[in-house]
């Protein structure tokens, strides 16, 4: 690791909780593969108070812009914002450590970015790689896991014109495996999180499954003005250990991932459930288990978890 640079285009981030040794080094093995010159980008690795610590304990000479930066606060909101200030880049690209970049990557970042002005937040393909050979009804579920595949065309979209219908959250919004975000756009993110403490728990925390983080962030850059991207062109592989394939964490993070996702519209003025007692959510819950006939089988289980989710959600909003 070298001294720090004041001028990047590109700051590629990595936060990380005790990870796995042998993912997060392919994670930076796809990283040193990239096309784009490392002089042209800067790596920023935070870790977020893995029990063992990262420096000392990770090869990063062939980086010349290269830091790891402790955050003490546990929790991936926390971690993002530690990334944030630390680095230095025009645009910052969040890599999870299970993500594979394909080598073409940041160079297709530094593209869109440089000929989109107004482009706030960019994503791609999320492709999964499992660890094993995976269930045969994983496909009805991949969405859960951050993987997504929404075929070849180039799609956007802002609010800027969509004041008068009410603003809807695009289905293929950003997520936050391979998401780039221009550093104006994460500004305004950042002073949005310090008016409001309640988004900070919008996001994984210790043994917490809440999911709602990128949808937060994609929303506020929508509402600043910018526009959002889906780039076909843009594909990493996501790697899928096998206990993310269990059905009971399935279950528990679809539940945690719909709920924080009616806290996090709730965020946004965006409230299109009335709040329910929680007497009501009991009776609700037992109504979605024969809806979605939970019985049947895994994916049916995990739907209704989901759909529990919604209403433990809409049971915590303010009347």
């Amino acid at each position: 690791m070298t001294t720090r640079s004041n001028d990047h285009e590109l700051s590629v981030v990595i936060c990380t909780h005790n990870p796995n040794e042998m993912r997060l080094r392919k994670t930076l093995e796809g990283l040193r593969s990239q096309t784009l010159p490392v002089g042209d980008w800067e790596l920023v690795i935070v870790d977020n108070k893995s029990k063992t610590p990262l420096k000392g304990s990770l090869d990063l000479t062939w980086h010349p812009n290269s830091h790891i930066i402790d955050e003490p606060r546990v929790g991936l909101t926390h971690a993002r914002l530690r990334g944030y200030h630390e680095s230095t880049g025009k645009v910052i690209l969040m890599v999870d450590d299970d993500n594979i970049l394909a080598p073409d990557y940041l160079e297709l970042v530094r593209q869109e970015f440089s000929q989109h002005p107004r482009l706030g937040a960019l994503g791609g393909k999320s492709i999964p790689v499992f660890e094993s050979p995976p269930p045969p009804w994983i496909n009805q579920v991949t969405r859960i896991l951050a993987c997504r595949d929404l075929g070849d065309q180039r799609l956007e979209a802002n609010w800027k014109d969509t004041r008068s219908e009410g603003n809807v959250y695009p289905e293929f919004a950003p997520i936050g495996a391979g998401m780039a975000v221009c550093r104006e756009g994460f500004a305004t993110y950042a002073e949005a999180l310090e008016k409001d403490p309640r988004r900070l728990a919008l996001d994984r925390s210790g043994s917490s499954l809440a999911s709602g983080g990128d949808n937060d962030l994609v929303m506020t850059i929508l509402e600043a003005g910018w526009s959002i991207v889906y780039s076909p062109q843009l594909t990493l592989e996501h790697l899928i250990p096998d206990g993310r394939v269990d059905p009971g964490y399935l279950s528990r993070l679809s539940e945690a991932g719909s709920r924080t996702w009616v806290m996090c519209l709730d965020v946004h003025g965006i409230r299109p459930w009335q709040p329910v007692r929680p007497w009501q959510a009991q009776l609700l819950k037992v109504k979605y288990f024969f809806t979605h006939r939970a019985w049947r089988d895994v994916p049916s289980r995990i739907k209704w978890r989901g759909s529990c989710g919604l209403v433990e959600g809409r049971s915590r909003l303010p009347s």
